[in-house]
């Protein structure tokens, strides 16, 4: 699939933190709590989302994933908890700053790159 923007990947990311799925959906306000933006951002995103076909949300009403959509968000979000481990545990980053740091280096590492990192790290069994 083709990348996405680091900011929809975050909202992805978030809606699968919130428990959305292809059958569970979240609302629009929990999402803009969630990620600190306001339900006008969320609607924006929403229509992008939407067209790419990664979520479904009909007028006013609460979203769900597409099967690829939460894919796509599960996988951020892998990359996030992975990272943020790896930054916390391994490296000895301190908890909010290895979050951070996960958060920016989650959209920038390619797939190949992060499975051969992921492969690597799984060896030292830090989540």
């Amino acid at each position: 699939m083709e990348k996405m923007s680091m900011s929809h990947e975050d909202y992805l990311e978030a809606m699968v933190m919130l428990g959305a799925t292809t059958e569970a959906s979240v609302r629009s306000v929990d999402v803009a709590t969630k990620m600190g933006v306001s339900k006008a951002s969320v609607n924006k995103a929403m229509s992008v989302l939407k067209e790419k076909g990664l979520a479904e949300q009909p007028y006013y009403g609460d979203i769900t994933l597409t099967d690829e959509g939460y894919a796509y968000g599960a996988s951020v979000l892998k990359r996030h908890n992975a990272l943020t481990a790896f930054l916390n545990k391994a490296v000895g980053i301190d908890a909010e700053t290895a979050e951070r740091e996960a958060c920016l280096m989650e959209h920038a590492i390619s797939d190949a790159s992060f499975e051969k990192w992921l492969a690597f790290i799984e060896k030292l069994d830090l989540e």
